[in-house]
């Protein structure tokens, strides 16, 4: 099924400092690939079909209509996981995301288990202290990997795989928890920039506020994507795409973006850097 393009080129934002618009034939080829990778991935695992955590915005959603597109109905089983600090308007998201496709979905909701781990926490003032840091970002962890132990819980009692949802952007700043929502079998949308997901998105067919919606991991009430990382996906796609990925050097990208300066570039290599152990195995010495 095709889309309507009456919004799909407003998915960039005037004020982006670099056009990394993919055209129409680059999109569909990204669309098979991305299929084909998939129904791929499940075939090689031996497995019967895929789970995924719905979350009401645009990475899951993209995610789940490529998984249907790839595997059929059938092929995607979607939980929905709330939490205290989610909002209702994303959880119904969420849940309508996965009544638009037709697929198989359950809402867990997961107070009780984080609950459980907080009341195990050391110190009895735990509570007290989850609106500041360290806690609050602690606690924001426990509601993550809690969901990624629930989505394996599925899976393997169902003999599926976990789809993840991460894209680039966030793949190469560390932009997510580890064994959280990094804890997945494959990321179908991994090589994708997170301005590139919004046009695949508009590509095949999401509901235009989900494409528009405002990005935020709800580890907490209030919390955002760009509010936390310091800069917006469109500055951070930009650096990463000439700076990081590219061959340009840091005064040449500042040179070369409009409304980037030396400290955004410094603050987008010093995510890349320090989330470095993210991206690998973890480490055993060396072989004597």
């Amino acid at each position: 099924m095709s889309a309507d393009t009456d919004y799909e080129f407003s998915v960039l934002d005037a004020d982006a400092p670099l056009d990394l618009r993919l055209s129409d034939d680059e999109l569909d080829a990204h669309r098979e690939h991305i299929t084909d990778f998939v129904e791929e991935t499940v075939e090689a695992a031996g497995a019967d079909g895929t789970v995924l955590g719905l979350s009401g915005g645009i990475d899951s959603t993209t995610v789940a209509h490529l998984a249907v597109e790839a595997l059929g109905e059938d092929g995607l089983h979607g939980l929905v996981m709330p939490s205290e600090v989610n909002t209702e308007e994303n959880m119904s998201d969420a849940e309508r995301v996965a009544e638009n496709l037709g697929i198989e979905y359950d809402v867990v909701g997961i107070n009780p288990i984080v609950d459980s781990f907080l009341d195990a926490f050391p110190e009895d003032d735990a509570r007290e202290k989850l609106d500041s840091e360290p806690l609050r970002t602690a606690a924001g962890n426990v509601r993550v990997r809690t969901r990624a132990v629930l989505n394996y819980f599925v899976a393997n009692a169902e003999n599926r795989i976990v789809l993840g949802t991460g894209n680039r952007s966030e793949t190469l700043t560390g932009y997510y928890t580890k064994y959280g929502d990094g804890a997945v079998d494959c990321n179908p949308i991994g090589n994708l920039y997170k301005q590139q997901v919004r046009q695949l998105a508009a590509h095949v067919g999401v509901p235009e506020d989900l494409v528009m919606k405002t990005p935020s991991a709800e580890m907490w009430e209030g919390q955002t994507d760009e509010t936390e990382m310091g800069l917006s996906y469109d500055h951070l796609d930009a650096i990463l795409a000439l700076h990081v990925d590219g061959p340009l050097s840091k005064s040449a990208t500042v040179r070369t973006l409009d409304g980037i300066e030396a400290e955004h570039v410094d603050r987008v290599v010093d995510l890349y850097e320090r989330s470095q152990h993210k991206r690998s195995m973890p480490p055993a010495p060396s072989a004597l």
